[in-house]
This record gives C-alpha cells, structure tokens and sequence, in this order.
C-alpha cells in the first residue's frame, strides 16, 4: 500500500488530538447517565450544561437555543420535520435543489407521507440560488424555508444574509440555515436565523455529535420521542461526553478560521489542474477555499476514484452520503453541466494538514491515470 493522502476533509475530517485527549478523559471519569439524581450524576449534568453555555457564548445565542443531536443530519430533520409537524396550518416549505441528502429526504417524505408541497429552487451556474426566485416561492401558506450556506460539492456559497433579511421581514416563515460546510470556514452570524445545523466530525470533532441551534420564539415537535432531555426535543439518554466535547471542538474550529493556508493550496492545485488538457472545473471562482470540485470527461467518478485510491489518494465524487449511487451528481446537473461531467466528477477537499508536495504527487498520478484510461 503507498502512502496514503487524504483529501477528503468535506466528507470527514481528523480529530484534533487535544479533543479526543479530553474525551477518553471524561469517558472514564463521567460514564454515569446524565439524568441520574445521585451526586455524580448530578455532576455529570452540571458539566454538560456548562459545555452547552460555552457553545451559546462562541455562537452568541442563549444556552437553551442550544440543541444536542447526532450530527448535522438529524439537526436537519428535527429543524424542517419539527418546523412542519408545529406549524400544521401551513402545508408549503422551501429549499433549493443541491441541498444535502438529509435536507432533501426530509422534505421528500413530507410531501409524499404528509402532503406538503416542497419548491425546490433552481441555482445558476455558479451553484447559488438568487434572492427573486426566493421571493417568488414564498406564499402565506409557507411555513419554512430551508438553505444551506455552503454547498458540500463545489463549494458554492449562498447570499444567506441577503436571503434572510427579506425572509425575516417580508414573509412569517421560519428560516433554516444548515451552516453544516460552514462553520470553521467561513465567518457567520446566528442574527434573523431561527434554525442552524451543524456537525462535529466536519470541523476536527467527534462523528456522532451536532446541535441546532433553535431561537426560542420556534416551537418544534420532537421527531425523537422519549423523556424529556433537550428541553423534550430530543429522547433518550443524553451522550453527555460527546456533547462535552463539541463545545472545545467550535471553540478551536472558530479560532482557527484562517483559510491562508488552504487557500494557497487550492490556488496551486487549480493552477496545476488548469495546466492538463481536458480537465473542467465544476465550481465558481468564489468557492469556499477547502473544496475543488473538476471532472476528466472520458473517466467516470468511480473508474478514477478508484485509480486513485490505488495511488494512495482518498479523494470523494458526490457528496459522501450519496457516493454509493452509481448516478451523476445531481448538484452539477442543477448548475446546467453535461451528463458527462457530472458522472465523472472528483472532489478533493483539504485541510491545514496537507501539504503542496501532496498536490504535486495527485498531479502525477492524475497524469498516469489519464493516460493509463484516457
């Protein structure tokens, strides 16, 4: 096996050393459920609510708008399912057409067990949706308009502060951010945005740990049924470690929001990239700085995913969640692209951990895979 090089971190990123450090500290200290009423219970609750109140101050919210979950996608469950299932006069929501699976498959199963009507806006070539097609789709009957900040593909990056303001002061709907690419990224604020999803794994943290962000003016229905831990929006026992942890996760994530780094490696990647005939890139130049998305037509996804692991490199095509579809990208389709450069995307995504040496080895062996099946 060579050398293993890892560009992947829009799928899943390392954990920082210090956060797991701490984790496996508690762990073995704080194992009792969090609801007990015995002291070390009782000690074990006092800690996760402090964790919860330093999470509120990194994102200027109050400590009960904060919500522990799984992960980014049950956030987005909770936020648009909960939204839909408290709001049961208004039967319409709104969200655009690249938006996660998580995202998609919740308003599908709203429209198809439910009755909802779902707008799914279309994006322009630039993979971003425009503020006239949300005030077009936008009724009195609307109940919720769902969007992400960062698309998980190419990098795309929504107007959400342009999106909001009218939202928040032209219509009643509630309005859903999920900041899942964009925290630790991109700076952001939390003001005029009711509901906020967000993920650990994608920003050096634990997998299985998120939260959303709910203002306290929304009422949602719980889609976890159970006692009443998360304020009663979320059942079962509490992963009190996990949930401890996030808040040095966001802490670090935000303090080291500098993209120089990244930025000069995407800059050199796209430079070499532009250099090999036959190579499109799929993304605007505006793109967050992490992510690369660019196709080589005449090799599908999984032909030169599959090269390239052989190399060394782990490397992404669509959106984790949906790379075992043997299908083409459908955010690449929504921004107008070619069957054909859909279905042989490559995403690579980098971190402060990779290097340019390792971009001059995935051009090499870019080139020896082109011309081995090219």
């Amino acid at each position: 096996m060579p050398h293993r090089i890892y560009f992947d971190n829009a799928s899943t990123t390392k954990v920082y050393p210090e956060v797991l450090d701490t984790y496996k500290d508690l762990l073995t200290k704080y194992y009792v459920n969090s609801e007990s009423l015995y002291d070390e219970g009782s000690e074990v609750h006092r800690m996760m609510e402090k964790a919860r109140g330093a999470i509120a101050g990194l994102l200027e919210v109050n400590p009960d708008e904060i919500i522990f979950t799984s992960g980014a996608s049950e956030s987005n469950s909770l936020a648009i399912k909960g939204a839909a299932f408290s709001n049961k006069d208004k039967k319409h929501i709104v969200t655009s057409s690249i938006e996660h699976s998580s995202v998609l498959n919740a308003c599908r199963q709203l429209e198809e067990v439910f009755g909802y009507e779902v707008t799914y806006l279309p994006v322009d070539a630039s993979g971003k949706v425009s503020l006239e097609d949300v005030k077009k789709a936008i009724r009195e009957d609307t109940v919720l308009v769902s969007l992400m900040y960062v698309n998980n593909e190419v990098g795309s990056i929504f107007d959400i502060d342009e999106i909001k303001e009218y939202v928040k002061k032209k219509s009643h709907a509630i309005f859903h951010v999920d900041l899942t690419q964009a925290v630790g990224k991109i700076p952001f604020s939390l003001k005029d945005i009711d509901l906020a999803s967000m993920s650990a794994h994608k920003i050096h943290g634990l997998k299985g740990s998120g939260i959303l962000v709910k203002k306290k003016h929304i009422a949602l229905s719980p889609i976890i049924s159970g006692g009443e831990q998360e304020f009663g929006l979320r059942g079962g026992t509490s992963n009190a470690c996990v949930n401890m942890v996030f808040a040095k996760t966001l802490r670090f994530a935000l303090e080291n929001m500098d993209t120089t780094h990244v930025k000069s490696l995407k800059e050199y990647c796209l430079e070499k990239l532009g250099e090999m005939q036959g190579i499109h890139i799929n993304q605007p130049n505006d793109a967050i700085d992490h992510i690369i998305n660019f196709s080589y037509e005449k090799i599908p996804s999984e032909v030169m995913q599959n090269a390239l692991n052989r190399k060394g490199f782990m490397v992404s095509a669509r959106s984790t969640c949906e790379s075992k579809e043997l299908n083409t990208s459908y955010v690449l389709k929504a921004m107008g692209l070619s069957d054909a450069i859909a279905s042989s995307c490559i995403r690579l995504s980098f971190s402060n951990e990779n290097t340019k040496e390792e971009i001059d080895l995935f051009i090499q062996s870019l080139k020896e895979i082109i011309q081995q099946y090219g």
